[in-house]
């Protein structure tokens, strides 16, 4: 079989038929690529009957070939094949060795074919830490005896937990247009000023190198965005096609400009005005999508965040009301495309921790630093690159998957993206968590391992670095919870970082890194999990959990920190300095959002219909409920019309109609009940996925809106019915004060605009509950009260305190219009000596303000609602 030589963007290599290679951007494969768009371990190249296949492994982007993507080619040589993009992705165009001296210069070494040889003698440090007996009794005083066990020195520990081997093998290459260090990314030129280190060189992220170099000259404008007719074309999908542009100024000065980018474009972390620009500094960083930029001299150097970045938290401390600490000076580094288990007992602070981790509640005290950046000062920009999957499901349970997926992708990604962009994304992401024989199935009919399999997919779509979870093996049994975790660790391995907050502890072996939380928020321990109950010594994690219950006075940190583990593991998180970067003032910081507010309107709109659309359920109940209401009131004296009865011929006053009363208290209690019913759990079933949305960028108002219209809508039909069904049989004035003969209209416009004012109640009561079960006792509880302030029930009008609280409640409102209309001073008369109700005047303007202040309650709690809905944000958000 001869042998293959690849030529990749200007570097060779020769293949051996004898072996397989590796290509992707994992250091320790055989071909490795420094480019964003191909995946960790992207495809591998083998012999196979009698010629070279390359086999694609299910990569992001994918593998081209004469532009249509394939899982498996043959190699021809001359004939290119493209990886990660089918038009300007790393061209690899094979070709036949010359000669058998280039197999000898050019060939890995031996040793390279089988790497995993050498992986045992570097993943089993615990060899050398013998496992201490427990101790006789388990209380903490003797616990520091497992302290004694001889520590690993850090060259002997598995770089990322032990998984795959600890030296890679890099074939022999032609020689490259820049020096070449570690991955294979070019060296950094040295920089001077105050931010540079020793010597004058300071890369951007801790010791990190460009991802590439573009040449900028004076008088140039270079172009970024998503768009092949762009000078930098970046290839992510947040990043809009005409995205910014540098552009350099007559005195010599250069400035970047946002071409009114749907995802903002950012300086040192904080956004620039859509279309403004900024001049650029020495030390600035300009954020585009997943790509970095910084000027040194003529030279751009871009940073591509393909997921090798630092995470570290910095003594966090969170206290809460009355001084009590509930998180104590945490401080752990994260290794790159890791997988961090973070476990405790109940009260230790973990669902605390993970809400400092992400921005959602910042802790009063310390930093968290993505790849060396303040993320609570930069989370503007860092956000798009944190994914976050909440215990309970992100994810509308009456869609199908591919439709769910379908809808967050066109919230997130900019408006300038095709549904055929969306799409592709969306299969990509469910071929890599192998969802997609599951796509055309609707979400409640998933397994439990399944459905966070779902949401880990929405949560991928805009390629996070950093995934945190919490409790996603919560109610699952033993086998889902292997799953889970197992598709955690891949998610690791495909160069990803992924920290997970869990209660289960059956499957830490396969995490990179353990953090243990004590009672009260303090750190217990953090390093490798093959070596944590021989630190705390005991022989199960029952035992250790017992041990934090019995002694939670114990200074279970001070024992942490006084440990050979400490110095191992956690003592260096202060030895980098965070990166120092000028803040505008607080009120300059606006996020920008990745679609206009009447896209993400519509989008919400549509969402919201085919939710409720697939819910035959409500459906049903939403025709049934107004229906039965209207048919209830045809009950009472049928009859009887609603006009007002002659006059008594002996008093010669009006006899009260207590019919037309009576049928227009049940129709308004109905339609207050109907209206509140629709809309009082609406708020609170979605609240997990509003605060995830609105966190990537979602507007509170277009989200509130979206509601409103489509309860909005159906709560108004109702209205209609219930009017329709209570009038319409029953004699009623001929001419009405705003419609003249279409009296029935009339009548039904009060029903209407009091269900929708209810709606607007329930909202409110929705959006202050903290459980769904809350809701159903205060929806009784309104109801009641309007049937109180109906007016129907007894005079309000003179009762002093009473009258003036009445004109808050919607149903004070509904039925004076409506009684307004039907001349309720005649219909039913105050007593003698008692004045008329003047919202009662059968008069145009007297309807006219009963229906302004009917449909103004409703807007006054709509203000309300958005208010309210603030609580429910990332805290960083409001500040």
């Amino acid at each position: 079989m001869p042998e293959l030589v690849l030529e990749i963007n200007g570097r060779t290599w020769t293949l051996d038929a004898s072996r397989s290679y590796t290509i992707g951007r994992d250091p320790q494969g055989d071909v490795v690529l420094e480019d964003a768009r191909v995946s960790w371990r992207h495809a591998t190249v083998r012999q196979a009957d009698g010629g070279w296949v390359l086999e694609d492994h299910g990569s992001t982007n994918g593998t081209y070939v004469h532009g249509q993507r394939v899982q498996q080619t043959r190699l021809v040589p001359g004939t290119p094949v493209h990886l990660g993009n089918a038009t300007d992705g790393p061209r690899l165009t094979p070709s036949a060795a010359p000669a058998p001296a280039a197999h000898q210069a050019q060939a890995p070494a031996p040793h390279a074919q089988a790497p995993q040889a050498q992986a045992p003698q570097a993943q089993a440090p615990q060899a050398h830490v013998p496992q201490a007996a427990p101790p006789a009794q388990p209380y903490p005083g003797q616990a520091p005896q497992a302290q004694q066990a001889p520590q690993a020195s850090p060259s002997q520990m598995p770089q990322g937990g032990g998984w795959g081997p600890q030296q890679p093998q890099v074939p022999h290459q032609a020689p490259a247009p820049f020096p070449q260090q570690g991955g294979g990314a070019p060296s950094v030129p040295p920089r001077t000023g105050p931010q540079a280190g020793p010597g004058g060189a300071q890369p951007i992220y801790a010791e990190r190198s460009p991802t590439t170099f573009h040449e900028f000259s004076l008088g140039r404008v270079m172009r970024i965005g998503r768009a092949l007719e762009n000078e930098l074309v970046v290839s992510d999908l947040q990043v809009s096609r005409h995205h910014a542009e540098f552009h350099a100024t007559p005195d010599g000065r250069f400035e970047i400009r946002d071409l009114g980018s749907h995802n903002g474009t950012y300086v040192n972390g904080q956004p620039i005005p859509k279309g403004g620009t900024r001049l650029l500094g020495q030390t600035d960083v300009v954020g585009v999508g997943h790509s970095t930029f910084r000027l040194v001299g003529d030279r751009l150097e871009e940073f591509v965040d393909t997921g090798e970045v630092s995470f570290s938290a910095r003594h966090l401390t969170v206290t809460v009301d009355g001084g009590k600490q509930i998180l104590k000076d945490v401080s752990f580094a994260v290794p790159e495309k890791s997988l961090i288990a973070v476990i405790g007992p109940s009260g230790s602070g973990k669902s605390t921790l993970l809400k400092a981790l992400t921005g959602y509640r910042p802790a009063d005290q310390g930093d968290v630093l993505y790849d060396n950046r303040n993320l609570y000062k930069q989370f503007a920009e860092l956000r798009q690159r944190i994914g976050l999957v909440p215990q309970d499901d992100i994810l509308h349970k009456e869609l199908t998957v591919k439709k769910a997926l379908g809808y967050a992708a066109k919230l997130r990604f900019p408006a300038d993206t095709t549904s055929a962009e969306r799409a592709a994304r969306i299969d990509e992401v469910l071929r890599e968590l192998k969802l997609d024989i599951h796509k055309d199935k609707k979400v409640t009919s998933l397994s439990g391992g399944q459905r966070k399999r779902v949401s880990v997919a929405l949560e991928l779509l805009t390629k996070p670095s950093l995934i945190f979870l919490d409790e996603p093996t919560s109610g699952l049994d033993p086998g889902m919870d292997r799953d889970v975790m197992q598709l955690l660790r891949g998610l690791a391995d495909d160069g990803r970082t992924v920290l997970v907050v869990t209660h289960s502890v059956a499957e830490l072996a396969i995490c990179d890194k353990l953090l243990v939380m004590a009672p009260g928020g303090a750190v217990a321990y953090f390093g490798p999990p093959d070596e944590a109950l021989n630190f705390f010594g005991y022989t199960t994690w029952a035992d250790v959990f017992s041990a934090f219950e019995n002694y939670r006075d114990y200074d279970w940190a001070g024992r942490w920190k006084g440990s050979q583990h400490y110095q191992t593991y956690a003592a260096d998180i202060d030895a980098v300095a965070p990166q120092a970067v000028h803040m505008p003032p607080p009120q300059a910081i606006r996020p920008p959002k990745p679609q206009s507010w009447f896209s993400q309107f519509v989008t919400l709109v549509r969402r919201y219909t085919s939710v409720i659309v697939s819910d035959r359920g409500f459906l049903a109940l939403m025709v049934l409920l107004p229906a039965v209401i209207g048919a209830v009131s045809l009950l009472i004296n049928p009859d009887r019309g609603l006009l007002p009865n002659p006059l008594h011929p002996q008093t010669g006053r009006v006899v009260p109609n207590g019919t037309a009363t009576t049928v227009l208290l049940i129709l308004a209690v109905g339609a207050c009940f109907a209206g509140a019913a629709n809309s009082v759990r609406e708020l609170i079933k979605e609240r997990v996925i509003y605060e995830r949305e609105r966190a990537t960028g979602l507007s509170r108002s277009a989200y509130l809106m979206s509601k409103v219209f489509v309860l909005g809508m159906i709560t108004v039909f109702q209205g209609l019915l219930v009017g329709v069904i209570g009038f319409s049989s029953r004699e009623i004035p001929a001419e009405g004060l705003l419609l003249g003969d279409s009296t029935l209209i009339e009548l039904s416009l009060p029903i209407m605009g009091l269900g929708f004012t209810s709606m607007m109640f329930g909202l409110i009561i929705s959006a202050l509950v903290k459980t769904a079960e809350k809701t159903m006792p205060l929806l009784v509880m309104f109801a009641i009260i309007q049937v109180v302030f109906t007016g129907c029930l007894f005079a309000l009008h003179g009762t002093l305190g009473v009258n003036e609280f009445s004109y808050l409640m919607p149903s004070r409102w509904a039925v004076a219009a409506a009684g307004a209309t039907l001349d309720f001073n005649r219909i039913a008369p105050p007593e003698a000596g008692a004045d008329n109700d003047p919202l009662w005047e059968n008069t145009l303007g007297t309807w006219s303000l009963d229906m302004i202040a009917l449909i103004g309650l409703g807007v006054v709690c709509g203000f309300f609602v958005a208010r309210f809905l603030r609580r429910h944000e990332p805290e960083v958000m409001r500040k």
